[in-house]
Formats: structure tokens, C-alpha cells, sequence
């Protein structure tokens, strides 16, 4: 599959923008806040602008990762792909970065773990398939590297 770097920067944008406004909606379904430009600032000792900028800069660079590693080997379609691909920072959020910023591991010293894991989980995974339906599926790819060629 032709790699389409362009293509993955645009994804990981919108896949981070789909997830930011599910976290930032959060609290409209019962869970609990989660800005997590905020908490990144607060982390980093830095102002809120460049946590948020921070989190789109992750967002991106792992969508950037999805398009070299992943996007070739998973099954199904670009959306399907991009979702089981989300479970993967999601697992590492879970077990590395909360510990790092005091949550714990799976939120453990949060306030309401389960409903923090949960959420977290939704937004990797919208995340996850944002990317992965906006970077196109294996045919798409392969279709657009033929068009290129002749």
C-alpha cells in the first residue's frame, strides 16, 4: 500500500478534532470532564494553548504512525483499520500516560475510574475511525497509487 503522508496529517487532524469534541462533550453524557489540553498543560507547567496544541500534535504524529505501520497490516475497511488501531493509544494512555500525570493506571486515583476508562476508550476509538475513514481503506490507496503511476 502506497503511504500517503499528506493524507495521514489531514486524518490524524480530524481524528483529533472528532475526539476532542467527544471529551469536551463529556460531561452532557454523564461522564466526567476531560479536557485533556488542559490536563496536558497543567502536566507540561505550560498555558492551556499549547497543551491543546500538543494534543493535536500527538493526535497527528500517531495517525502519521498509523499510516506507516498499521494502516497495511489490519483488517477490514479504512474505518474498521482506524478502530482497532485506536485501541492502541488507548492502551497506552491507560497504562503510561495517566500514571504519569497522576491518575493511575485505568484512572485508578480519579474520582470515577470506570466512567474516566470508558470515555477515554470512546474517544480513542471515534478517534480511531475518524483516521482511518478519512486516510481511506487499502482499496482506495491502492487505487490512487495506480492513477499516480500512469
Amino acid at each position: 500500500m502506497q503511504k500517503n503522508f499528506g493524507k495521514a496529517i489531514v486524518a490524524g487532524f480530524a481524528g483529533t478534532l472528532a475526539m476532542t469534541m467527544v471529551m469536551l462533550m463529556a460531561p452532557l453524557m454523564g461522564m466526567p470532564p476531560m479536557p485533556i489540553g488542559k490536563m496536558l498543560a497543567d502536566f507540561m507547567g505550560m498555558p492551556e494553548a499549547l497543551g491543546w496544541i500538543a494534543h493535536f500534535m500527538i493526535g497527528t504524529a500517531l495517525a502519521l504512525i498509523y499510516a506507516s505501520v498499521f494502516a497495511s497490516k489490519l483488517p477490514g475497511s479504512g474505518v474498521v483499520r482506524g478502530t482497532l488501531f485506536g485501541l492502541l493509544p488507548w492502551l497506552m494512555s491507560q497504562v503510561m500516560v495517566n500514571p504519569m500525570m497522576g491518575a493511575g493506571i485505568f484512572a485508578s486515583n480519579t474520582p470515577a475510574p470506570v466512567m474516566m476508562v470508558i470515555g477515554s476508550l470512546m474517544g480513542h476509538m471515534i478517534y480511531g475511525a475518524v483516521v482511518g475513514g478519512v486516510y481511506g481503506t487499502k482499496s482506495a490507496q491502492v487505487k490512487t497509487a495506480s492513477a499516480v503511476q500512469h
